[in-house]
């Protein structure tokens, strides 16, 4: 499993997939917070999460981030 650097305050669990390797899961606001907590503006956080963390695919082993309680409308 991949590790997303500097965000192990954020992991929620393993998540497990048919066919796929298990991958670790991240609370999307919690790695939003630990960048603030790193000086980050809120805006700042989310343009950095977003680009460098998030949309950065890793191979079969990327992490998963989730937007906890959030359902679609």
């Amino acid at each position: 499993m991949l590790k997303a650097d500097g965000f192990d305050a954020a992991i929620l669990g393993i998540g497990r997939r048919a066919g796929a390797d298990d991958i670790l899961v991240y609370d999307y606001e919690q790695c939003v917070a630990v960048l603030i907590m790193d000086g980050m503006s809120d805006e700042e956080a989310i343009e950095y999460l977003e680009y460098n963390v998030v949309g950065a695919y890793v191979g079969e082993g990327t992490p998963m981030f989730v937007h906890v309680g959030e359902l679609p409308e």
